[in-house]
């Protein structure tokens, strides 16, 4: 029989375990003047994570109220003395994105005249992170959004695999980018038995880096998806064709650049077998499923029997839950940093991995002062 595989990772697990007694000194601590948790979101479905972090910290979420006055402005109230303390604020992202952050802003600068020590926010899914690059007569919001956390008083935040890494360095202040691969590689080892028969793949050339870091973990192959079904980011107009090209423009002798020839993908391609494998297409962002199907359509086609789908943040918008229920997938997997309830309750095929361990333990040792190195113990750049 094969050796059972021991990936690095469990042994985060199984260290994350509060010993006896830590959620009694942790209550305590925050009793005399620690740290307080609060949740900056106005829905019920929105707090379930926050619930989850304070209950395995010990500490009781902190009263605090927000609502949308009949006019649509955010109204937050704190309830109770924050003067002094670390303030950690909670905040998911549902789909109305927009009134997400303004919540946010308002409840840190509402601490922040209410003279807590430090407010960080934990935000597993940071918003506008797509929009980090420069688009033609756009903006990068990403680094927009930075400068207004900063503003309103945040000092820290905590978040959970950033769609471009370097979204880092848009903020004055630390971020801490957690990775929620260990807990997705965990469910591929428990959940999928026969998963020592899988290959993970990469839905676009783009993805590649990831799903490398995945199938060196599993010790499994690896196949990426590449052709003209695919619209990379790469390939949108950055801007740098302002003022637009003018036909009989006069150009200066001597200046003439070489003239580029127009990018042409090829034919869609599989590279790597993946017949009679199980497939999966690991990501950090799920939102519209349409380029899932088709890549689950193509692997389906190339004599896959299985295909999952893997990844951080579970956005699903639009009609996101129908078309995986009438697709090739058989299970999409994503992590608790965005509410999703009601697209599970439209299809089945969505499971759910709980994540609040990880932020609970980053909570805890920011406010203690210890090392978050350990959070990071054998993880890559590309995980």
């Amino acid at each position: 029989m094969p050796r059972k595989l021991l990936l690095p990772y469990k042994s985060v697990f199984s260290h994350f375990r509060a010993p006896p007694g830590l959620h009694d000194s942790l209550a305590m601590n925050a009793a005399r003047s620690g740290y307080r948790v609060f949740s900056a979101n106005s829905t019920a479905a929105c707090t379930e994570l926050a619930k989850r972090i304070t209950e395995r910290l010990g500490a009781e979420l902190g009263k605090s109220v927000v609502y949308q006055e009949t006019n649509g402005e955010t109204r937050v109230e704190i309830k109770e003395s924050v003067r002094g303390q670390d303030i950690f604020i909670i905040q998911t992202i549902p789909r109305d994105v927009n009134t997400a952050v303004m919540e946010l802003l308002i409840m840190a600068y509402a601490l922040k005249t209410s003279c807590a020590r430090n407010i960080i926010g934990v935000i597993p899914y940071f918003p506008y992170s797509k929009q980090s690059k420069m688009r033609k007569r756009g903006s990068i919001v990403c680094k927009l959004l930075a400068s207004m956390l900063a503003k309103a008083g945040l000092t820290h935040i905590i978040t959970m695999d950033l769609h471009q890494k370097e979204i880092q360095g848009f903020f004055s202040f630390p971020v801490d980018n957690l990775r929620a691969s260990p807990f997705l590689l965990q469910y591929i080892q428990e959940e999928i038995p026969d998963y020592r028969n899988a290959v993970i793949v990469a839905k676009s050339p783009d993805a590649a880096k990831r799903a490398q870091s995945y199938a060196e973990r599993l010790r499994l192959g690896l196949a990426v998806i590449h052709g003209e079904a695919q619209c990379t980011e790469q390939d949108m107009d950055d801007g740098r064709h302002s003022p637009p090209m003018v036909k009989n423009a006069t150009v200066h002798p001597g200046l003439e650049l070489p003239l580029m020839m127009a990018k042409e993908k090829p034919p869609i391609t599989v590279v790597g077998d993946v017949g009679g494998r199980i497939a999966i297409i690991v990501d950090d962002i799920i939102d519209d499923m349409e380029s899932f199907v088709a890549a689950a359509e193509i692997l389906k086609e190339r004599g896959a029997y299985k295909i999952f789908v893997m990844a951080t943040h579970g956005l699903l918008s639009a009609d996101a839950p129908r078309l995986i229920e009438e697709s090739s997938i058989d299970e999409v997997v994503v992590t608790n940093t965005v509410p999703h309830e009601v697209q599970k309750l439209q299809c089945p095929k969505i499971k759910t991995v709980d994540i609040s361990l990880i932020l609970s333990e980053a909570i805890r040792r920011i406010h203690n002062g210890e090392s978050m190195a350990y959070l990071f113990r054998n993880i890559t750049v590309d995980d």
